[in-house]
């Protein structure tokens, strides 16, 4: 048999077709026999197994023996095929279903005020119906959640400001959280007994939660004129510097409603209380109904419910970090 006229690549002989080839071979423990299964005549059989060889440059057979058994490298590609085979099968699968409306990614936007343990129990509802879409999660912040949808990077936004419209973005409300001013019981704040001015405030350092916008400077809010800042990450971490008493300020109530109760932080009144702040939950529109795709229109469909729209807002299922 003469040797094959050029070597192909190694991608060129993974195929289905070439890795069914090798496991006959091996289970059955001769060419001759994988050649009737396979409906080959031996020669051609042969050739094909050569060209692998060949285009690997190793060999997956012990000629040595009168039975065709695998050589270390053999099994290694035969292992390695068989998950090769099983991701093949499953892409033809989620192909398929994708044909059938499913979209292959769905991007989360979430703010800092969304609960993670509620997200995470609709992520596993959501992976409970085995569809083909693959979930991403954004964290962001403030007007970074809109901006996420406005970019194309996300497809459903949740916890965004309830301020201001978007072309080709539809909001919905989300509800209502209320918000304290809160510091810890050593803070030099803690033991004044008058309501706070905002004088009160200015004298000490703000704690604040970065705006994730990568356009400009971002947005930030109740930090006063001439007031020191610390700025951090996330509202967990704010949580954390304000129990430190690193700073002072606004904290969701439920975020805070623990720590409250067990002493560790001190709500202050102030000259000017509060509003609870409205958000939204917001997603892009497509081009025609026909286009939502089935996981954004499972989202939505979940996000009408109120009862799951508030536990979204309960932000304090976990501890600080």
């Amino acid at each position: 048999m003469p040797s094959p006229p050029h070597r192909l690549a190694p991608r060129a002989v993974l195929s289905a077709d070439n890795l069914g080839l090798i496991e006959a071979v091996a289970r059955l423990g001769s060419m001759a026999a994988a050649a009737r299964e396979l409906g080959l005549v031996p020669s051609a059989l042969t050739y094909r197994v050569r060209q692998i060889e060949d285009a690997l440059d190793v060999l997956l057979f012990d000629r040595s023996s009168r039975k065709a058994e695998l050589t270390p490298a053999g099994q290694e590609l035969l292992r390695g095929g068989a998950h090769l085979l099983n991701e093949l099968d499953a892409v033809a699968e989620r192909v398929k279903r994708v044909a059938t409306g499913w979209e292959p990614q769905l991007t989360l936007a979430t703010d800092a005020l969304i609960d993670r343990a509620t997200l995470f129990d609709l992520c596993e509802a959501f992976y409970a119906l085995q569809a083909p879409t693959r979930l991403k999660i954004r964290a962001e912040t403030l007007s970074g959640t809109v901006e996420a949808l406005q970019t194309g990077q996300a497809d459903i936004a949740l916890g965004v400001a309830l301020e201001g419209s978007w072309p080709d973005i539809q909001t919905a409300p989300l509800g209502a959280v209320d918000f304290v001013y809160a510091v810890a019981p050593h803070h030099p704040l803690a033991p004044l007994k008058h309501p706070l001015s905002d004088d009160d405030l200015r004298a000490h350092r703000g704690v604040a939660v970065a705006d994730s916008t990568r356009r400009g400077h971002g947005v930030s809010h109740n930090i006063l004129p001439g007031q020191a800042v610390l700025t951090v990450p996330s509202m967990q971490h704010k949580l954390e510097a304000q129990l430190r008493g690193l700073g002072a300020g606004y904290l969701p109530l439920p975020l805070a409603q623990p720590h409250i109760a067990a002493g560790r932080l001190v709500v202050k009144t102030l000259a000017q209380p509060p509003r609870p702040v409205r958000v939204a939950y917001a997603w892009r529109l497509p081009r025609s109904a026909s286009n939502t795709g089935q996981a954004q229109r499972w989202w939505l469909q979940q996000l009408q419910s109120a009862t799951t729209r508030a536990a979204l807002l309960q932000c304090g299922h976990y501890p600080p970090l």
